[in-house]
């Protein structure tokens, strides 16, 4: 079992991670044979996300919250959390949270417990991201489509995304187990230094501030 990592369960600020730039990342190995065909490999089995919070800042006050955030954060020590305006829901953008967006497991009459997901794609080429940082109040449970009550059917883990149910919930064998949730990135800072002259930042011209998915 991996070591627990320092962690801060707050939300780096929104106004400047909506302005931010960055999406996720994937690791591609590409060799192009004498014939001219290639051999792909991915060497990542998951995607990793990378972000520069340099980009959204906008003015003096920004700046401010950024270098507070990273002093509270000691550099790259402390991981925090991250919303990513294009991609922060269970469902299709623009549409409300539903407790049938997302299929996180199949009920077999013993097991209570379910990690909380995101699939992208379908069929043999789909993608299943674990969700490890659901954002409070926002998860919604639903067995074989019939709604659950937090605190009576199943209690969420908003530190892991775990899902657990109770023992007179348990769904039973064959069952669908859905979800739907907003969810924050767990991430750091990828710099130990925040290097920003303000005459060059009211030019505009502003110094790299990365911010990296943690693994």
């Amino acid at each position: 079992m991996p070591l627990a990592l320092p962690f801060i369960e707050k939300q780096f600020p929104t106004t400047i991670s909506l302005k931010s730039v960055g999406g996720p990342q994937r690791r591609t190995q590409i060799v192009t044979l004498v014939s001219g065909h290639e051999q792909r490999n991915s060497r990542w089995a998951d995607s990793r996300r990378k972000y520069n919070a340099a980009i959204g800042m906008r003015s003096i006050a920004d700046l401010h919250q950024v270098i507070d955030f990273f002093e509270q954060c000691r550099g790259r020590l402390y991981g925090f959390r991250w919303k990513d305006h294009v991609d922060f829901k269970s469902g299709i953008a623009g549409h409300p949270i539903a407790a049938t967006d997302q299929v996180i497991g199949l009920g077999d009459g013993v097991n209570t417990s379910f990690q909380l997901s995101k699939t992208y794609g379908q069929n043999e080429n789909k993608y299943v991201r674990n969700i490890t940082k659901p954002v409070a109040q926002t998860v919604i449970i639903a067995v074989d489509g019939v709604a659950q009550t937090q605190g009576v059917d199943y209690l969420i883990d908003h530190t892991t995304g775990l899902l657990t149910f109770e023992q007179n919930a348990i769904p039973p064998d064959g069952l669908e187990v859905t979800a739907g949730f907003e969810f924050d990135v767990p991430v750091r800072f990828d710099v130990d230094q925040i290097e920003v002259s303000l005459d060059a930042f009211e030019a505009g011209q502003i110094s790299d501030v990365s911010i990296v998915e943690i693994k």
